[in-house]
């Protein structure tokens, strides 16, 4: 199975895990479960937008190296870095979790990181351009997360 592939199941279980969230919430008059879908949703688009970048960057980066660019060496590992990154942030934020905004501010960090990184061969690749342009926006969502 391809990155592209588990990815896009992996989107899949969480718009189908919120999804079900917000059904239940209709079901159960006594519990807001929609509400915590709603507060992270931008957060969760985010990181889930990064994350689909990422391993699309991280791929171009892998190819790159194997033809001998080693100028790649350090977007590979800052995308890497995202990649771990944005997982445990986008499940964190799926689930509500109470250390969503101390992971968000870590998160943003690793996101600016990984965004100056790719800037640097935004020109050159355009999968470090949707990388990078992804990353910004997930460090204003972090952001407002860690407010």
């Amino acid at each position: 199975m391809q990155r592209r592939d588990v990815l896009k199941t992996v989107a899949a279980a969480m718009a189908g895990a919120l999804s079900g969230t917000a059904m239940a919430a209709g079901q159960h008059d006594h519990h807001d479960h929609g509400n915590m879908a709603k507060r992270n949703a931008g957060l969760i688009a985010a990181s889930a937008d990064c994350l689909k970048t990422g391993e699309a960057c991280l791929a171009h980066c892998i190819y790159l190296l194997g033809t001998g660019d080693k100028e790649m060496a350090a977007c590979a590992q800052s995308v890497n870095e995202l990649l771990a990154s944005c997982t445990a942030l986008m499940k964190l934020a799926g689930q509500d979790s109470r250390y969503v905004p101390a992971f968000a501010k870590l998160a943003a960090e690793v996101c600016a990181t990984c965004e100056k990184e790719c800037r640097k061969h935004a020109d050159h690749h355009a999968e470090c351009k949707a990388c990078a342009d992804s990353c910004a926006a997930c460090v204003k969502e972090c952001k407002k997360a860690a407010a």
